[in-house]
């Protein structure tokens, strides 16, 4: 399916409407709206490069009305879900969260979710283009547990929230939350709900690797004051494009790009995924087997590239020849009129640009950190394995 025939079949986001119908006319020009983790949302609000800034040495606020909510209740709540991810969830504080992968009975990846627990309240948070075949999985395991998903937003209309999110990303995120008397969280993976100018807020603090992820959650009714403050604190607007490429840049994998069915969770190097002393879940043997008397042969990687932008799927080789492995996406940043001051603190270039990618390699393939080749239409380029985030 191409991306109009998807655009035809699914819909925008509260916050591109919200752009669209109230907001545009006084803040933004003209822009498009892209199909981007199974919603509609703004490609673009600003410049490549100054969107890239913000996110990189500033605060971004951005579009994350592709996350779904769930509700997991029952008596049973607690046991049956723990019995269904990888990472802990009995554990998890009043306002805790933990990314998990979702596997079947042998151990491959049939997705991933985030596990959020407000006081003794339990939600997944879901991503739009992965959640009709997670709930039908997770469905299916419900027999004789005490146990019932509410897709929050759904029905019965009594219990809804309406709730819709939007991000704030940037490395002075705390300072814009300052600026709004909202809270800092000090750890990732936390939480917080406040009152705030009349309306009920839950904050929460994401996974990030070269800057702060806060997802601000409000009914819709509450978006536009929202967004306008945020931007009036100092958020600057960016769209789904500069959002994925950053995303890259920080190596964080998305499933259905980076991570696919066929996987095994170790193949992903995202051990944060994985708690290994928690009791029994669904292809834990397999996970278990892997630790303790084996490993696998290939690995996924953060990548920075020398040279034009390759398509995902192009592969990687070594100066011999030999595959060395195959990208699974790769991703430009463009700066342009980056503060110096903020931008070398970071290791970030004034102006130019950086290309990253990740790619599933081969184990021998890493062995000496051997230069990697690829083709990119008519060029070429090289890559390199980075040992840590860019900026380090």
């Amino acid at each position: 399916m191409t991306e109009t025939q998807l655009a035809e079949t699914i819909e925008p986001t509260p916050l591109a409407t919200l752009l669209e119908t109230a907001v545009r006319p006084q803040e933004l020009g003209a822009y498009e709206l892209c199909a981007y983790r199974g919603v509609l949302t703004p490609r673009e609000l600003d410049a490549p490069a100054k969107e890239t800034a913000a996110l990189a040495t500033a605060a971004a606020v951005h579009d994350l009305g592709w996350l779904k909510r769930v509700a997991v209740r029952g008596e049973d709540r607690f046991r049956w879900l723990s019995g269904m991810v990888t990472n802990m969830v009995n554990e998890l504080s009043a306002n805790g969260g933990a990314w998990n992968l979702v596997l079947n009975a042998q151990g491959r990846i049939q997705g991933d979710l985030t596990v959020w627990r407000e006081g003794d309240r339990l939600e997944l948070e879901i991503a739009a283009d992965q959640y009709e075949k997670l709930m039908a999985h997770l469905e299916r395991f419900i027999v004789m547990d005490d146990v019932e998903l509410v897709a929050l937003g759904g029905e019965p209309a009594a219990e809804a929230s309406t709730e819709t999110t939007v991000g704030l990303t940037g490395p002075l995120a705390d300072e814009v939350l300052d600026r709004l008397s909202l809270p800092r969280l000090l750890e990732p993976m936390t939480g917080a709900r406040v009152e705030w100018n009349g309306l009920d807020v839950r904050i929460a603090r994401g996974y990030g690797v070269l800057a702060k992820h806060y997802e601000l959650w409000v009914q819709p009714s509450g978006l536009a004051k929202l967004w306008k403050y945020i931007r009036a604190a100092g958020a600057a607007p960016v769209g789904s494009a500069r959002v994925e490429a950053f995303r890259v840049a920080e190596g964080i994998p998305a499933f259905g790009t980076d991570i696919v069915e066929r996987d095994l969770p170790q193949e992903t190097s995202q051990m944060r995924a994985l708690n290994f002393n928690k009791g029994c879940y669904l292809g834990q043997e397999i996970v278990e087997r892997i630790r303790s008397r084996g490993s696998v042969h290939r690995h996924l990687r953060a990548l920075e590239l020398a040279g034009p932008l390759p398509a995902p799927g192009a592969q990687l080789s070594l100066d011999s020849g030999a595959v060395a492995g195959q990208i699974t996406s790769a991703a430009e940043l463009p700066f342009a009129g980056v503060p110096a001051d903020r931008s070398s603190s970071v290791g970030w270039p004034t102006h130019g640009s950086r290309v990253f990618a990740l790619g599933m390699m081969r184990e021998e393939a890493e062995v000496g950190s051997p230069q990697l080749n690829y083709v990119a239409g008519a060029g070429k380029g090289t890559a390199r394995i980075l040992a840590g985030p860019p900026a380090l």
